[in-house]
């Protein structure tokens, strides 16, 4: 019984899985084989929410000059979400960061492998994005939901 209120009085991080020998990460991305800082560590939460409202506010002028000139139907706000998904996936897959990402010095990367992240996970990563919950739910190495399923993370180019 005390293990079971343990886990949730102790907060989501102590459901989560230990390391392989039982012991608690020291820093995030640890567990993920990432340094504690610099170059390929784990992007901090602050930088990756900029990065996403650069992308945000992007896209939704790119939405707005494409509504000037062509009526496309839903509104800016659908528009907007469309190209915002255009634009991170294409951008992902080719370059491994999105715009916004970039600004802010972060990059996305595969933690199973040293490979790009390829157009399917990166597809898979937006959809999940679309959805909001998933990105809102950490782990203890500061990856969303839709990192988990697509085994990436969001790291930091310098």
């Amino acid at each position: 019984m005390r293990r079971m209120t343990g886990s949730w009085l102790s907060g989501p991080a102590a459901a989560l899985p230990k390391g392989e020998d039982g012991s608690v990460a020291k820093y995030r991305g640890e567990r993920l084989g990432l340094p504690e800082s610099g170059p390929r560590s784990v992007g901090g939460t602050g930088r990756k929410v900029t990065g996403l409202l650069i992308d945000w506010l992007l896209c939704y002028g790119v939405a707005m000059l494409l509504l000037a000139f062509f009526p496309l139907p839903g509104g800016p706000a659908t528009t907007g979400a469309v190209v915002w998904a255009v634009v991170s996936v294409v951008s992902v897959w080719l370059f491994a960061a999105t715009p916004g990402q970039t600004a802010m010095g972060l990059g996305v990367a595969r933690v199973d492998a040293e490979v790009p992240v390829g157009l399917p996970r990166a597809f898979f990563r937006v959809l999940l994005t679309f959805f909001i919950l998933p990105p809102l739910v950490m782990d203890e190495d500061g990856r969303g939901l839709h990192d988990r399923a697509t085994q990436t993370a969001v790291i930091c180019a310098r």
